[in-house]
């Protein structure tokens, strides 16, 4: 029929058996001309309805659719003179074939059809169309026949159709010329403008090769990449669009889930009897009843729910996140399918080669095209696993980005009990381990069906060439695989041992860095180094078995096709004496035998990552599953006629346990200040903790009208300017911001302060003082401007006189805040006069309410309580009734003497202050020199503060506190690379070598024996094999093949125990070198970028270098034994190896510099995510009670996609380079064919096998060891980055030659000696040349307003702060000339945070070991701890948890004071030690310290001015001097600073302090 149709000959085999072969003209314009007509026609009408589905505004014209509109309109032409040509030819009555009217019929329709489409793309962003560039490839390939068939006419002289071959000739080169410019992508002035992602606008060419990524990778060669250089991710990718889409399917999800849940309950309770349980009332009298009733939850907790504990909604995450990704899922699996196919077809084509070359009979050309189609496979094959690869690491990124952010989301939402069961270490791994799993099995996910579809094609193809024998080889293979198994769980059950191991460890360095203070105040150093190598060591050896295993599996996945293709060519040879192992046989087999490789090695692995993802996947589920804060219990009323309204209400922490707070009903109206008191754990904090929400209510509601600001009692503070910390997200108003600045007294702090409001704050507010940050906690509150005013103690971390202005002008009934609704929890009895009502606590009840005088005439339990204290309340109240009119002035006064004045007036001004402070002068001239004052400050205000508030340009030096992370750039120092390899030992590093080059050295000797055996089938080819010849060959082969394996194990073995040394020895010297590092170091680096060091960079050493090490040292020798075995073959190869080696290393070196600093960027860009999570966890409370969920969330987010484009950018460069090398490997099996092609009467079958085998291989080598060299690279970097904090200054020395005698300090005198100190080398000074003595056994207390350099003096006592100038002498010697221990063992302190390390109650306490239990138990006692922790279940074995988190603050001050007691010393320094307790534990500590400490020398700073009244002298300090330093009596007979103190606190004289 078709013949008919073309008047001529459809097809002849007789075409193709000549050496000029050729197709038939028929064939060439039927079935090549519709093939590429057929694809266009039959996709048009999806693709059109894609482009209007998809369509955006119309874009304006281009150059480019111009000419591409124009050149389809010439092939138009071409098409339409052709049609007319026929036509014209047909009126002469010139008969023509139907198909020279239909094909031009059809092209015109199919230009028409272009034309469209190329209009319709005018909607689209991307204007380039895939469809139709895959339609000008097709047309070009099929049409080159018909071009070349014509050509061949014309030169022959047949001309009777001139005119159609020319017209033909001319639409061929338009077509050539339209693909030209259809691989140029077309940007309009639109999509320029808003883009800033160039892969949107790529041509289909550009995208499938990556082409439009190629100006990063210049930019990176040229100079190092910064995050502005990286290109934005897609909108469709970023985090908020993703998790959008996430939590619809999630909610659906887990709705089913929690219906299987309750099927699941139902059942289990109907299999056993419902237990009723009772829940008493809590009996426990203690103080601290509160943490005693948390351990009796504790352990009915674990009694009564280990079974519904383990429950939860399960099963659902994987099914949402399958639906929310299934249209990249399908796209790759289709990838994967194709890449899979034609990974068989090389094989064959390899066996076609083969009896190519075998046959000098066949013919050039068969050659040839064999050449080109294992180019044209091996190029498919390329691009499909290469967007294979894509599809599935941009799944993998995006998986890893919808979980960060639902676990980010679920932790804002998530109620304290179920928060509970993790530390905030442990939420974290949650975002970074966790979801990282997931990230790392899903870009492995499609192995799951690849693998076994590729075994079973892989033994149909061998059985195909070796017949039964195949299954002795399949045998083995099958028999290895229970051994991997086996050695799979056993390396997973090491490294989940490992991962515990880990864990402890870096939850220890944590606490460490936290407290890091406190280890150099206590010389505790060496012990928590002992400690943590401890732990170390016992992972290093976890360490070395799973190194060890791992050795043993790298042996296995070498030998597996050595000893299978030993075992399969002996059998075959074996079981027939006719079967004779030939060249085609061999090396098509092995080539299968390299296929089947690696889906083998992968399943075993592939199999233990999803185990480890599934205990991810639950733990994930429980996470996100646990409760939200139950709110139910809260009534939001605007029209409420009260401001807070408790009704019978009771609250608990955790469901099942006992109420904390009980059946409270309370009442605040609009605008009252109400406070709260009560002694330590009595509920205060639990009662604020209901109405925000964050406790599970009982019974009962709380009524709230408007919104809320709160004040933590542990304030918190978020890494950034003092001023993003104070505005928290509010719109910034100038002249309101200043007042609030100044009414909470951080004006002067802003003098101290480098680069005022400006000054970064470190992570958890480093740089601040307790008192600071609580300022600064307040003003947040304040400027948020609530209705309702929740403040958790806020005074107890300021000085007397400072929280006195705080009171008058924020707190107070004249203060900012006089219009609120306050409720203030207090331990400071002198504002209780001052304020509307006070509620009494006691053990969770309110006892008591009503106002100052009615609670003190109802004598009850405050009465009672306020007994101790009377006395200078008393004075206190008449004090303040008697200066009521000018309280706010005399308030001005006090501040006056700590602010920074201006220098010129100085003189002046003490003068007047001196003046101004005379007791007989009469009032009017005293208000007169107020209003001096007042100008003064006032003009101090306006004229000093207001340039801070412009955005400093220029950095004042100091202000930026935390350095930014230093990032490396360009090529890592092979100083680095030496670094490491010393550390694994020179000697080791050779014998590895040597190991793995005789390995290579047996394999090359194999492949060349084995070309030998085959070669036997010519030389043997008409007579019987003789045996002693065929079981050389087989020994021999099998021998070569176990020196293979061994070699590698050897190699493999040694490197397992160099790479531990290097481990031990690196974690030792940095470990050693961070706790020498003096306090600077720690105040400039966040705790987070120190633990990376310690987590991540550790991890990298102990784990992915010595990998890469091996992977690389392997690849490497591969490509060099593949490289000499093809030019053996066929030296001429050299010719072609040259340039293409050279093509190699260029495109390697421009990746290598882009790859790096995209791994740096994604590393840097990292830890914000994580420390800014953890900002969250610990400030959750506050970021719900001022609602500011949503913008956080939304930061979140940001600084997700933030690293997500760097973790893209990285993907789309390896992709990049991937698809360059897989070139590069595709020319050289392409040359490789080409060349044996050319020279195939010099070769034999059995070499062509050899070369052109380990040619197929060399593909995936190259790509491998481009990837193991960034791979290095990138983990390298680890080690730069650990030796970078191994070279961290130290502090002095922790011992000398010169050790103090063993009594020292026998008196305790200290002697200060125009002693000058900074924090740090650019900073001013703080102490400015203090001189003082103190005698042995004098009591000094130490006052002064924050940042006046009280803490600093206890920092220089200890030097933790060197001196800049001038001396301190210690019973006259010289503290800088003994050695730091020597020096700090011998003084004790009480310091200001009162920080647990998790451990034993014991360790806790006496970390060395070095008293016994009776003297531990003896300072409990003393420490008024000894009935609570006799009352606790294992006593001093009790564990302390994270932070001490299970005592209460007034507890662990107590814990350290039992610390300072048992090392008793000459000297003891108390820093604002009794800050956090109430009056009650703050009474009961001096007592103590007085009968214990009388015979030392003590030196208190102090908030509270009682605490110090009974000192021998007091030392006022002011900006780093000594103002006054005298004895209390002297002092309040003066008018000076302490006096106005005194005065303050209500102390008018000794008898009313004590």
């Amino acid at each position: 029929m078709l013949e008919e149709f073309c008047n001529s000959t459809f097809w002849n085999d007789s075409f193709l058996d000549r050496p000029d072969a050729d197709i038939p003209l028929c064939f060439e314009q039927t079935v090549l001309v519709w093939i590429p007509l057929g694809f266009l026609w039959l996709l048009a009408p999806w693709h059109l309805f894609h482009i209007y589905k998809s369509r955006t505004k119309k874009s304006s014209l281009t150059t480019l659719y111009l000419t591409k509109q124009v050149l389809v309109g010439l092939l138009l032409i071409t098409s339409i003179i052709e049609l007319a040509f026929i036509l014209a030819e047909t009126a002469e009555e010139t008969t023509h074939p139907a198909i020279q009217y239909t094909n031009p019929c059809l092209y015109i329709a199919t230009w028409i059809l272009v034309l469209v489409i190329h209009h319709c793309r005018r909607w689209c962003v991307k204007k380039d169309s895939w469809l139709l560039f895959m339609f000008w490839i097709l047309s070009l390939v099929c049409g080159a026949f018909q071009f070349q068939t014509l050509l061949r006419m014309l030169l022959k002289g047949n001309n009777h159709n001139l005119v159609g071959s020319c017209l033909y000739f001319i639409s061929y080169g338009i077509q050539v010329l339209t693909v030209i410019i259809s691989t140029i992508s077309e940007i309009t002035p639109e999509t320029k403008a808003s883009l800033n992602n160039p892969s949107t606008t790529a041509s289909f060419l550009s995208t499938i090769t990556f082409s439009w990524f190629d100006s990063i990778i210049v930019k990176g060669y040229k100079k190092p990449l910064t995050l502005e250089d990286v290109w934005d991710l897609n909108e469709q990718q970023k985090t908020q669009v993703i998790s959008k889409t996430f939590a619809k399917h999630m909610a659906v999800e887990i709705k089913k889930a929690r219906k299987e849940l309750q099927k699941r309950c139902q059942k289990r309770k109907s299999r056993e009897k419902p237990e009723a349980r009772m829940n008493g009332p809590s009996t426990s009298q203690s103080q601290d009843n509160l943490v005693l009733e948390d351990v009796k939850q504790k352990k009915k907790k674990n009694e009564s729910t280990s079974e519904t504990k383990q429950d939860f909604a399960k099963s659902w995450l994987v099914k949402a996140l399958f639906k929310t990704f299934r249209g990249i899922f399908f796209k790759s699996f289709v990838y994967k399918l194709i890449q899979d196919i034609l990974t068989f077809l090389s094989p064959q084509l390899l066996k076609l080669m083969i009896s190519f070359a075998s046959d000098p009979s066949s013919y050039v050309w068969q050659g040839y095209i064999c050449s080109v189609l294992f180019f044209v496979v091996a190029l498919i094959q390329s691009f499909c696993l290469q967007w294979y690869f894509q599809c599935c690491f941009v799944l993998g990124m995006t998986v890893r980005t919808t979980l960060m952010a639902s676990i980010y989301r679920k932790t804002l939402t998530i109620s304290n009990n179920a928060r509970k069961q993790y530390t905030i270490g442990e939420t974290v791994n949650l975002m970074s381990v966790d979801s990282q799993r997931f990230m790392d099995v899903t870009s492995f996910l499609h192995l799951l069906w690849s693998c076994p579809f590729q075994i079973i094609l892989s033994i149909v193809f061998l059985w195909m060439e070796l017949g039964p024998s195949v299954l002795a080889g399949v045998g083995i293979m099958i028999l290895l695989i229970p051994i991997n198994a086996l050695l799979a769980t056993k390396s997973r059950k090491i490294q989940v041992k490992n991962m515990k191991n880990k864990d402890s460890r870096l939850k220890i360095m944590n606490e460490i860095l936290s407290g890091v203070k406190i280890l150099k105040y206590f010389a505790w150093e060496p012990s928590f180094i002992d400690y943590i190598q401890g732990i170390r060591k016992k992972e290093l050896k976890n360490l070395l078995s799973f190194a060890q295993l791992q050795s043993a599996t790298v042996f296995i996945f070498n030998m597996a096709p050595v000893l299978v293709s030993v075992i399969t060519f002996a059998v075959y040879v074996l079981v027939d004496e006719n079967n004779i192992l030939d060249a085609q046989k061999a090396f098509t087999s092995i080539t299968l035998f390299n296929i089947l490789r690696f889906p083998l090695a992968m399943l075993p692995m592939l199999i233990s990552s999803i185990l480890q993802v599934s205990v991810s996947t639950e733990r994930l589920e429980k996470y996100l599953t646990g409760d939200d804060l139950d709110t139910s219990s809260i009534r939001w009323d605007v029209h409420s006629d009260r401001a807070i309204k408790f009704s019978e209400a009771s609250f608990t922490w955790g469901t099942g346990t006992d109420p904390i707070i009980k059946n409270v009903t309370l009442d605040i109206k609009t605008g009252q200040l109400v406070a709260l008191v009560g002694a330590v754990g009595s509920g205060k904090s639990s009662l604020i903790a209901a109405m925000l929400g964050e406790m599970q209510p009982i019974h009962g509601q709380i009524t709230i009208k408007g919104s809320i600001a709160y004040v933590p009692q542990q304030s918190w503070i978020q890494n950034g300017t003092l001023r993003d910390n104070v505005l928290f997200g509010s719109q910034w108003d100038e002249k309101r911001y200043w007042q609030i600045l100044e009414a909470c007294a951080l004006l002067p702090d802003l003098k101290i302060l480098p680069g005022g409001d400006l000054a970064e704050i470190g992570e958890k507010g480093t740089n601040l003082s307790g008192g600071q940050k609580q300022r600064v906690s307040l003003a947040r509150a304040v400027y948020n401007n609530s209705d309702i005013y929740i403040l958790d103690d806020p005074l107890s971390a300021v000085d007397s006189h400072v929280g006195k202005h705080i009171f008058n002008k924020v707190i107070g009934p004249n203060g900012l805040l006089k219009d609120k609704t306050r409720l203030l929890v207090t331990h400071g009895i002198h504002f209780l006069p001052q304020v509307d009502e006070i509620a009494v606590m006691a053990n969770g009840v309110l006892m008591e309410k009503g106002s100052y005088n009615a609670l003190l005439a109802n004598k009850g339990t405050f009465a009672k309580n306020l007994k101790l204290y009377a006395k200078q309340d008393s004075s206190e109240r008449e004090d303040t009734a008697g200066d009521e009119g000018e309280s706010e002035d005399e308030d001005d006064l006090e501040l006056m003497p700590n602010i920074e004045e201006i220098p010129s007036e100085a003189v002046s001004l003490t003068l007047k202050r001196e003046s101004s402070f005379q007791r007989s002068l009469s009032r009017r001239s005293r208000s007169d020199s107020n209003k001096h004052q007042k100008s003064l400050r006032s003009s101090l205000k306006v004229n000093d503060m207001k340039p801070k508030q412009k955005e400093n340009k220029d950095m004042v030096k100091g202000q930026k506190l935390i350095e930014k992370e230093v990032m490396e750039t360009g090529k890592v120092k092979f100083s680095i690379y030496l670094k490491y390899l010393s550390a694994a030992g020179w000697f080791s590093i050779v014998l590895i070598f040597l190991a793995y080059t005789l390995s290579s050295v047996a394999y090359m000797g194999s492949s060349f024996w084995l070309t030998e055996w085959t070669n036997d089938s010519y030389t043997y080819a008409n007579q019987t094999y003789p045996d002693s010849q065929r079981d050389l060959r087989v020994s021999i082969y099998g021998v070569l093949g176990f020196a293979q394996g061994f070699f590698v194990l050897l190699g493999t073995l040694i490197a397992a125990y160099s790479a531990t040394h290097a481990s031990q020895i690196l974690h030792m010297q940095l470990l050693n070198n961070i706790l020498r590092a003096p306090m600077s170091f720690f105040d400039t680096t966040p705790t987070g970028r120190i633990v990376n060091r310690f987590a991540n960079d550790i991890s990298t050493v102990d784990d992915t270098i010595p990998m890469s090490f091996r992977s690389w040292t392997m690849c490497f020798l591969s490509i060099i034994s593949t490289a000499v075995m093809i030019c053996v073959a066929t030296p001429v190869f050299i010719v072609v190896i040259i340039p293409l080696a050279i093509i190699y290393i260029f495109v390697q070196r421009f990746y290598m510099a882009t790859s790096r600093q995209l791994r740096r960027l994604d590393s840097v860009t990292k830890s914000p995510i994580y420390s800014h999570f953890s900002e969250t966890v610990s400030g959750l409370s506050i970021i719900r009670a001022f609602e500011h969920q949503q913008r956080f969330l939304k930061h979140s987010e940001g600084i997700i996609d933030t690293n997500q484009k760097c973790v893209f950018s990285w993907i789309i460069s390896n992709r990049w380079l991937a698809v360059r090398l897989e070139l590069v490997g595709n020319l050289v099996v392409f040359f490789s064919a080409l060349l044996i092609v050319i020279y195939r009467d010099n070769l034999k079958g059995d070499m062509v096998g050899l070369v052109l085998s380990n040619a197929l291989n060399i593909t995936q080598t190259l790509n491998w060891l481009v990837r193991m060299t960034s791979e290095l690279e990138t983990n390298i970097v680890s080690v730069e980055r650990i030796n970078e904090y191994i070279k961290v200054k130290n502090e002095a020395p922790w011992l000398l030659e010169k050790r103090p005698p063993d009594n020292w300090p026998s008196k305790g005198e200290i002697r200060f000696t125009d002693y000058k100190v900074r924090y740090r080398p650019e900073l001013d000074l703080i102490l400015h040349g203090i001189t003082c003595n103190i005698e042995g056994t004098e009591k000094i207390g130490v006052v002064g307003r924050t940042g006046a350099g009280k803490s600093s003096l206890t920092n220089c006592l200890f030097r933790i702060l060197e001196a800049a100038e001038g001396q301190i002498t210690i019973d006259g010697l010289d503290i800088a000339s003994i050695g730091l221990h020597d020096l700090r063992n011998k003084l004790t302190i009480i310091p200001q945070d009162p920080i647990l390390f998790t451990g034993t109650l014991r360790m806790n306490l006496d970390p060395f070991n070095k008293y016994s239990d009776e003297e531990v138990w003896m300072a409990l006692e003393l420490a008024h701890l000894k009935p609570y922790v006799a009352g606790l279940p294992q006593g001093l074995s009790y564990e302390v948890s994270e932070a001490g988190d299970n005592f209460s603050i007034g507890q662990r001050q107590l814990l350290c004071l039992a610390r300072a007691l048992l090392q008793k010393s000459k000297i003891l320094i108390m820093d604002e030690a009794t800050a956090a307790v109430d009056l009650e534990t703050d009474h009961l500590i001096q007592v103590t310290i007085r009968k214990e400490f009388s015979d030392c020398t003590v030196i208190t700073i102090a908030h509270r001015l009682h605490t110090i009244m009974d000192s021998d002298r007091v030392m006022v300090l002011d900006r780093g001097k000594i103002i006054e330093f005298d004895s209390p009596e002297k002092l309040l007979q003066r008018t000076g600073p302490f006096y106005f103190m005194a005065k303050d606190a209500g102390i008018e004289s000794l008898n009313t302090a004590l």
